[in-house]
């Protein structure tokens, strides 16, 4: 049977990098492909890899949990996150990547799916394909405008990317970016979605305008998604006497450190709701959506928020801005306490047209992204394995 490894370079159990290609594997599947998943460590007991167990897709671990190397390298793991940013660049190891090479050697693969965090923390892995003269594609989820490629490793990388299949990328400005970032042109670069979780249908607008609802919904990652910039703007009089209630939504290493500076400058107005798994719903009780993030790709979850019907103030970072609308679908700042809190000042004046602004957001998603992007995907995919 012909063969498809997929590989991840996402640090966590499963995160939004992992539904492109999660939610492509069955219709990879149908076109009579083997299908296999390659990361450092798997947790087999999270439910998305249950469910991929189930659908006969095999699980490979580079580190087994019961192996040496894996003993050592979680001993050394808080020191390789402290040193990298939450980004593994002694990654796999360091340069031993023997045990990813054994894996590509005995699975002989007709095509490797290398699926990044950022830009280039798989390129490593890449470049392995490309020595063994295996084909891959690389995926990218987020390109940073502060965080380039290390120099060290730079040539290696910059000819994994020139030599792969496709480059896959969630905005174009994280194609632009990479581009500047490696000094080439990438002509074999495609811009393609995520898939959304919701439905698509707007949800129902709540009728309560006593107090104005905000969620504001990531990863609680400051140096990512920026809630330290929405902390001080609500830190501001005129907002702590506004109607307003923010609510950061989702789990992170920085809750506690944000906690404790809403505590300190007095911010009563925001508060922390940890992770909620039914999205769509929770909807129902909020207003808008609300992203001060420092980088981004683009984010589902502003995605999701303008196809049930919101309204969305969000950071010119990553490719946010290419689906928004100034005034229309939402309102755009900066990352940065002045233009995000202006940004903010105009949605406020607004805030009894959100409804029809949402409306009008709802209808512009579902006119630019496609329903199925992981269908696309696979299709992409397919058709560049039969037609080679």
């Amino acid at each position: 049977m012909r063969k498809i490894l997929i590989v991840t370079t996402c640090i966590d159990d499963w995160g939004g990098s992992e539904e492109l290609w999660g939610r492509s594997t069955p219709f990879l599947q149908e076109a009579g492909f083997e299908i296999s998943i390659v990361k450092e460590n798997i947790n087999k007991q999270h439910p998305e890899y249950i469910k991929l167990a189930e659908n006969n897709i095999k699980l490979i671990e580079i580190f087994p949990r019961k192996s040496t190397a894996f003993r050592i390298k979680k001993k050394a793991g808080k020191l390789f996150t402290k040193i990298a940013i939450g980004l593994k660049m002694a990654q796999y190891g360091g340069e031993d990547f023997s045990n990813y090479i054994k894996i590509l050697k005995n699975n002989t693969p007709e095509l490797v799916i290398i699926s990044q965090g950022i830009n280039f923390d798989g390129l490593k892995l890449a470049y392995q394909c490309s020595k063994l003269e295996i084909p891959y594609v690389v995926i990218a989820q987020k390109a940073v405008d502060f965080y380039w490629p290390y120099f060290t490793d730079r040539d290696s990388m910059s000819e994994a990317l020139s030599k792969s299949q496709r480059i896959f990328f969630v905005s174009k400005h994280n194609l632009r970016l990479t581009e500047e970032q490696f000094g080439k042109r990438l002509t074999n670069g495609h811009v393609i979605f995520n898939p959304m979780k919701l439905s698509g249908k707007v949800v129902p607008f709540p009728k309560s305008e006593k107090i104005f609802k905000l969620a504001c919904l990531g990863r609680l990652f400051l140096l990512d998604k920026g809630q330290d910039i929405l902390i001080r703007i609500m830190s501001e009089q005129k907002w702590k006497e506004r109607p307003i209630m923010i609510s950061f939504i989702g789990k992170g290493n920085d809750e506690k450190a944000l906690k404790e500076m809403a505590a300190l400058l007095g911010v009563s107005n925001v508060e922390f709701k940890g992770q909620i798994d039914d999205v769509e719903s929770m909807w129902k009780d909020y207003h808008a959506l609300i992203l001060p993030s420092r980088s981004e790709g683009l984010p589902l979850s502003m995605v999701e928020a303008m196809s049930a019907g919101r309204p969305v103030i969000i950071s010119n970072a990553g490719g946010n801005a290419e689906l928004v609308e100034e005034g229309k679908t939402g309102f755009i700042g900066y990352p940065n306490e002045q233009s995000f809190s202006d940004a903010m000042e105009r949605a406020w004046d607004e805030r009894h047209n959100w409804e029809e602004i949402g409306l009008n957001a709802a209808k512009h998603i579902a006119q630019v992204v496609p329903k199925l992007p992981e269908k696309d995907f696979a299709k992409i995919i397919i058709k560049m394995l039969n037609v080679n």
